[in-house]
């Protein structure tokens, strides 16, 4: 596994905690503001983690696309982005 692939699963399993920590308040019956503060900082953590994995896509499968020169394989990886941001906006 590479440094970067180590760094992303460090981040998952630090969400899985938080995860299973926003269950365990919810089961305890905490108040709703501070498992809603929790909800957010999930999220955030998921926002940086799913940040580190776009720029390693196109650190290395656009840049590979662009390096190619197969002009089939650079629209295929541009409109996987496109749809990606397309459906993140629903």
């Amino acid at each position: 596994m590479s440094i970067g692939s180590v760094k992303i699963m460090n981040r998952l399993r630090r969400v899985e905690g938080q995860v299973r920590g926003v269950a365990q308040m919810v089961e305890n019956d905490r108040y709703c503001v501070d498992i809603l503060t929790q909800l957010q900082a999930v999220k955030a953590a998921l926002g940086r983690a799913e940040s580190e994995i776009l720029k390693r896509h196109a650190a290395r499968c656009v840049a590979e696309a662009i390096a190619s020169g197969d002009e089939n394989e650079q629209q295929q990886k541009f409109d996987e982005l496109i749809d990606l941001f397309e459906r993140a906006k629903r």
